[in-house]
Order: C-alpha cells, then structure tokens, then sequence
C-alpha cells in the first residue's frame, strides 16, 4: 500500500504549487498517482502536463447514456467507468494524471460516485504515492471519493484568515469517515517571520506547523506566463523548502541540497 498525501486549504493560498512540487520530487523515488481535485482543473498545468479529460464529464456521460438506454448490455457501469477513466488519464514517466472535474449535476449519481470510488481506491493501490490536490473545501475528502489519507497538509497564507480557516478544516475531520493518520500546516508565501499574532493563532487553534515556504518572485513570474511551477530551479527557495517539507514527513531521506 503506497503512501496518500492530500493537500487543501483556503482557496489562492498555493495549493497547487505545493502539490505539483511534491509530485515531481515523489516520482524520483516512485510511481505517483495525481488526483487533481479542483473543479477548476489546474494541477497540470503546474505539472506541464496536457489537459485531461475530467472524471465529472464521464460522470455526465454515463448518467445520460444510461438514462437513454446506450449503455452496452454486454459491459457493466464498473467497467465503462473503469475503461473511460483510463482513457482520460494523462500518462507520464513517473507520474499519472487523473483530474476530478465538476462536481455533481442535479441528477442522482449514487452509483456512479459508489463505481468511481471503487475505480480509484484500485487505481490507487498501483502507485507508490498518491497526491491529491483538494478545492478550496474537502468534498471529495467528505464525499469519499478519495481513499483514507496518511497525511493531509492545509495550506494557508500567512493571515488570519488563512490560519482560521485550516483550523475550520482540521476541525471538519473528526465528522469524515475517510480516515486521516497526522494533518500539518504549511505556512505559504512568507516574509520573514511569521507575525505573532498569526503565530498565536496557529497555536491556539491547535495546528500543527510543519513549516513555511517563502515568498518567491520567480513563482509570480512563471505564473504569469503560463510556465509549470515545476519548472522553478532546484536551488529556489520554494524548491528548498518544500523539500524541507518532505525531509520531515519522511518521504525522502537525504538532506535538503545546498
């Protein structure tokens, strides 16, 4: 069983960026499953991948096709999903992309949300790493269309509001059914030190600080012209923290590079 790393958090808080970086460091050491979690379907982007077809369109397209009878009598609903859904994924050395979509239509989708549960938690089991890259609540952590998670990072900025609302999360995941072994903070988009006062928010919100990533003019740059984050320099302040990040978690071993 690989290891599940889901990433949430107030929404423009960098998100993405974290778990793009993460992604590509883990698919140095293993095969990683990316789990594009955002309705506004990004993650590739930041990876330098092409677009996927999302899984809430096969959803959509199922439901109607088994609402005006062209389902294939000789295929099961598991199995068009299974098939459909590997079609979307985008494939790359070390790193496969599978991307959520839209959330659900006014329809009843029971089954085929209970079908791409079943698909997923399979899928998942084939990688060394799965990342998930959550939208700015947890509804697919919620709606368990996500296996149980080893670690859950909330990102936030370095405001109050950012602090108060990964507290909110933290507190959601006692009513979850997923299971969640350790949930961390990370601090995005830092200058300098934190403020006390955001410090003693994190503390009295009881959140466990895994670290920060700083403020990094190079991340802005790439952004705007449409560039992969993944593209930042191994030497680049964000690339060196981050892998500070994964240093302590334990998902890699040797020392951040000077």
């Amino acid at each position: 069983m690989g290891t599940t790393i889901a990433v949430a958090g107030k929404g423009g808080t960098g998100k993405t960026l974290l778990s793009a970086l993460l992604i590509k460091m883990l698919a140095a050491r293993g095969t990683v499953l990316a789990v594009d979690a955002d309705p506004s379907v990004n993650l590739h982007m930041a990876l330098g991948l092409p677009e996927p077809e999302t899984i809430g369109d096969i959803r959509e397209e199922m439901g109607d096709a088994a609402r005006s009878g062209r389902l294939s009598p000789n295929m099961s609903k598991l199995e068009y999903i299974e098939l459909r859904a590997r079609e979307a994924m985008v494939e790359s050395t070390g790193v496969d992309l599978v991307a959520m979509g839209r959330p659900e239509g006014p329809g009843c989708y029971c089954a085929a949300n209970y079908n791409l549960r079943t698909f997923l938690d399979r899928l998942a089991r084939t990688y060394d790493y799965v990342v998930i890259d959550n939208e700015a609540g947890m509804e697919h952590i919620s709606r368990q269309t996500e296996r149980d998670i080893d670690i859950l990072l909330l990102v936030s900025d370095p405001t109050i509001r950012g602090i108060t609302t990964a507290g909110r999360m933290q507190a959601l995941i006692g009513e979850l059914r997923t299971q969640v072994a350790q949930v961390r903070l990370v601090v995005n988009r830092v200058n300098g030190d934190l403020s006390s006062e955001v410090s003693d928010a994190i503390q009295k919100l009881g959140l466990s600080l895994l670290g920060v990533i700083p403020s990094d003019p190079m991340v802005v740059e790439l952004d705007a012209r449409g560039r992969p984050m993944v593209e930042l320099p191994s030497g680049s302040p964000v690339r060196q923290a981050v892998h500070g990040l994964a240093l302590q978690l334990g998902l890699v071993q040797e020392p951040v590079a000077g």
